[in-house]
């Protein structure tokens, strides 16, 4: 009913009652006393009534003006409170950070280990760190922050790339020894492979990448783990497609080795993505500049 309403007016008309003069009122809101006198006139006839009686010499509240200046400065109180609390929340380093971020060794190892790093440093922020897979929505999934791997779609985000991924096709020594090893991409064809979400593998010639193959993979065992993906190869289940840190102590031990010496898959971009926001909180400032400066430390 009211929404024509000017605050400012309101406002005027408090300090004009709490400082019992229009010459403190005025030289309080720093402007002049026709000016306040212009906006309690407003205000009164936007409400009908008279909120003080004023003379050349003297001036008071009305019975409807005290009322109204009672409910106007508590009300004024609570608003005051609520800026100043929003403000602190955006300006200082506290409150919550929700992100999203990709599962397996990134998420689980990488990404919870900066995690645990940035909230001791900054023991008045608190993260809600979650790894459904989903691809989801900033605005309408409540996130701040999404760690996201592959080339993005255009999109009115802000994406700072952190690292690229590489990924290889590896088999356990023995899995290779009893179906031998394949010399090209569509060669898999005729080998069991461990598949996760993706079913067409893509490789590209190591010294020419203009010589591309894509392969439509068939296997017995499906999984979207990581881990479980890398348990499977290592129990010589088949030829698996991981990100190479995701298997490198496998690698180093020889538990694990490369399928192909010429043939390579196209490295991986992991992104962090955030809305573009003016008014960016302190909290998400600090968080993405500490993840763009120390995400490779724990690489």
């Amino acid at each position: 009913m009211y929404k024509d309403l000017n605050l400012a007016d309101v406002r005027a008309f408090t300090v004009i009652a709490e400082q019992g003069s229009f010459t403190l009122a005025a030289d309080k809101l720093a402007c002049s006393r026709s000016h306040l006198s212009k906006q309690l006139t407003q205000l009164e006839r936007y409400l009908g009534v008279t909120l003080i009686t004023r003379t050349t010499r003297a001036q008071r509240l009305t019975d409807q003006g005290e009322f109204f200046y009672e409910r106007c400065q508590h009300a004024l109180d609570v608003v005051e409170q609520a800026v100043a609390q929003t403000v602190d929340n955006a300006q200082n380093l506290q409150g919550n950070i929700n992100i999203n971020c990709v599962g397996g060794y990134i998420g689980e190892e990488v990404v919870t280990r900066l995690v645990n790093d940035f909230m001791s440093a900054q023991p008045n922020i608190s993260i809600n760190l979650d790894f459904s897979s989903q691809r989801v929505d900033l605005v309408l999934d409540h996130f701040d922050l999404v760690f996201r791997m592959g080339e993005l779609e255009d999109s009115g985000l802000v994406a700072r790339k952190l690292m690229d991924i590489n990924n290889c096709t590896l088999a356990a020594p023995g899995y290779l020894e009893q179906k031998g090893k394949p010399l090209h991409p569509k060669a898999l064809n005729e080998h069991s492979c461990i598949i996760g979400t993706v079913n067409h593998w893509s490789f590209q010639q190591k010294k020419d990448a203009k010589q591309k193959a894509d392969v439509a993979i068939t296997g017995k065992f499906r999984c979207k783990n990581g881990r479980v993906m890398k348990s499977s190869a290592l129990a010589g289940q088949g030829i698996v497609r991981l990100p190479e840190i995701y298997c490198a102590e496998e690698l180093s031990k020889g538990e694990l080795v490369h399928v192909f010496d010429d043939w390579i898959i196209p490295a991986t971009p992991l992104y962090l993505l955030y809305n573009k926001d003016k008014f960016q909180p302190a909290r998400l400032r600090e968080f993405i500049s500490f993840t763009t400066a120390h995400f490779n430390d724990y690489v």
